[in-house]
């Protein structure tokens, strides 16, 4: 049986998107399915647009002229909006991408996702929180250059802050009480997170405590569509499962499973 491949539409916003963090936008796009759209949107007279032709070109984008027919305000959000509806009443995509920071999309977002397709947003961790909710995941732009960043400069890797902590986890005696390894969990990951990951085990577990991996991830997603293991350093959610250190891990049939380690009493 053919496994057919998601059709996503990637629209950006230029006047609030990184020229620099597109190409790494459509490689993770590319995680996804294919992307069969790419436009982008601005004011192309502008001066302050002159450099994204470098990106254009490469990447196969359609650039969508919109002038600014009023001064200091963006140009890009209504022909934006009214592109996408047209797509998504064509009925050819099972989803979008829509890369800006603008809160404006909120509404947008939101409608495509009734239709039941999917939604990706990529923008900055300034983006207000309504954006990122309206999404059914959203991923920081930071995290893709970064990502880059450690790809080529192994050194970046080894000096970064969640690196030394790791280090300082593996390091000291061979069984740390409980309490040194909370106070190394918090410099690693915020505590609202940790809970969210606790539930999502606790809510997803079978009889015996044991949580699909994937599941686990879904079901974060679905709380938080900004989770992003790439926040604390890690690759994978599973990279960071394992650097925590506060689960039990198995693989059974190529699945990862966790269930929360029990606390020893000490007598």
């Amino acid at each position: 049986m053919e496994i057919q491949t998601k059709k996503f539409a990637v629209l950006i916003d230029a006047d609030n998107s990184s020229i620099n963090a597109i190409p790494f936008v459509l490689e993770e796009v590319a995680k996804y399915g294919i992307a069969s759209v790419k436009r982008v949107y601005g004011d192309w007279s502008s001066e302050t647009l002159k450099n994204w032709r470098e990106v254009l070109l490469p990447h196969a984008i359609t650039p969508v002229q919109q002038f600014a027919y009023t001064k200091g305000k963006d140009a890009t959000d209504m022909i934006l909006i009214i592109d996408a509806m047209d797509l998504l009443y064509a009925g050819a995509l099972d989803g979008f991408c829509i890369v800006s920071s603008d809160s404006d999309f909120t509404p947008l977002a939101s409608r495509i996702r009734e239709n039941g397709l999917s939604v990706y947003g990529f923008g900055k961790k300034s983006t207000p929180e309504a954006f990122k909710k309206a999404c059914d995941k959203f991923i920081y732009v930071e995290n893709l250059l970064q990502d880059n960043e450690l790809k080529n400069t192994e050194e970046d890797l080894i000096n970064s802050p969640i690196k030394e902590v790791i280090e300082n986890t593996k390091v000291s005696e061979p069984k740390p009480s409980v309490q040194i390894k909370e106070n190394t969990i918090t410099e690693i990951i915020d505590k609202p997170t940790l809970n969210l990951i606790y539930k999502a085990v606790k809510d997803n577990a079978d009889e015996n405590g044991w949580a699909n991996l994937s599941m686990v991830g879904q079901y974060i997603s679905a709380v938080k569509p900004d989770f992003d293991s790439r926040n604390y350093g890690r690759a994978k959610l599973s990279g960071l499962i394992k650097t925590l250190n506060l689960f039990e891990t198995k693989i059974e049939m190529s699945q990862m499973y966790l269930r929360k380690i029990k606390k020893q009493s000490t007598i």
